[in-house]
C-alpha cells in the first residue's frame, strides 16, 4: 500500500482518537462531580473552539478527522487490503462509505466552525410527516446494528487482527492494547445502543417533537439508570479506552500491502 495513504490513515486514526478520548475524559469528570460535560462529538468540536488556540486546533482537527473519511472512502472504493466483493465484503465496504461520510461531515464543520461566529443550535429536526418518522426508524435500526457489531467485535477478538503484535516486544504493551479495545467497543456498543434507541422510538412516536437524541443525551440516560452515576463512569472510561486504541491503532496497525 502506499506509504502517503497509511500516512492518511495514522493521522485520521489519531484525529478519531482524540475525539473520543476528549469525550469520554469530560465525561468521567462529570460523573465525578470534577467540572465535567456530557458532549458528543459536535459538542466536542464546539468545546475545543472556545479553548485557547481554538481556531488552530479546529483547524487541526477538521484535517484529521477529513483524513480518516478518505481513509474510509479508500477501504470502500478500492478496497486496498482485499476484503472482496462478497455479501460480507460488500456490507463492511458500505459501512466504511458511511464512516466516511459522517467523519468529512465532522471535518467539514470543525473547518467552517472557524470562520463562524458562535451561534446558539442544537441536535434538533423539524417535526415532519410520515417520511421523517420512517427515516428515523431506519437510523435507529443502522445504529442498533452496529451496536450489536461491536458487541460481536469485542466477543470475537477479530479487531486485533488489525495489529502487527509481534512487532511490539513487550508482552505488557500488548495486553493493554487488547484491553483497551475490549473495554472500547463495549462502551462504544453501549451507547451506540442506546442513541439507536432514541431514534426507534421518535419515530414510532407520532407525537414526538422531532428531537433527535444523541451521545449527550445517552449519558444521561446511563446517569439516571439504577445503577446512576457508576454505570456513566464505566461507559466513559470505556470511551477513553477507545481514544486510546484508536492512538495504538494510529501507531502500531498494520496494512495488507
Amino acid at each position: 500500500m502506499d506509504q502517503k495513504i497509511k500516512t492518511v490513515a495514522h493521522i485520521g486514526y489519531t484525529a478519531k482518537g482524540v475525539v473520543y478520548a476528549l469525550t469520554g475524559i469530560l465525561a468521567l469528570m462529570a460523573a465525578l462531580d470534577l467540572g465535567g460535560q456530557k458532549l458528543g462529538k459536535l459538542q466536542i468540536i464546539e468545546f475545543l473552539e472556545n479553548q485557547a488556540f481554538g481556531k488552530i486546533i479546529l483547524a487541526l482537527l477538521g484535517l484529521g478527522l477529513s483524513c480518516y473519511a478518505f481513509w474510509r472512502f479508500i477501504q470502500s472504493l478500492q478496497d486496498p487490503e482485499g476484503i472482496g466483493n462478497d455479501a460480507k465484503g460488500i456490507v463492511k465496504r458500505i459501512s466504511f462509505f458511511i464512516s466516511g461520510a459522517v467523519y468529512l461531515g465532522l471535518g467539514i464543520y470543525a473547518i467552517t466552525e472557524i470562520f463562524r461566529e458562535n451561534e446558539g443550535g442544537g441536535n434538533s429536526m423539524p417535526a415532519g410527516g410520515q417520511t421523517e418518522t420512517y427515516l428515523l426508524v431506519i437510523i435507529g435500526l443502522g445504529l442498533a446494528i452496529k451496536s450489536i457489531y461491536q458487541f460481536i467485535k469485542a466477543i470475537k477478538g477479530d479487531f486485533l487482527n488489525k495489529f502487527d503484535l509481534n512487532s511490539i516486544s513487550d508482552s505488557q504493551k500488548r495486553g493493554i492494547i487488547k484491553k483497551l479495545g475490549y473495554s472500547g467497543l463495549v462502551s462504544r456498543g453501549i451507547v451506540v445502543g442506546i442513541i439507536s434507541y432514541f431514534f426507534i422510538k421518535a419515530g414510532m412516536d407520532l407525537s414526538s417533537s422531532g428531537d433527535i437524541k444523541g451521545t449527550k443525551e445517552a449519558f444521561s440516560f446511563l446517569e439516571q439508570s439504577t445503577s446512576g452515576p457508576w454505570l456513566f463512569a464505566l461507559v466513559s472510561i470505556g470511551l477513553l479506552c477507545y481514544g486510546v486504541y484508536m492512538f495504538a491503532m494510529a501507531k502500531y496497525r498494520s496494512y495488507d500491502d
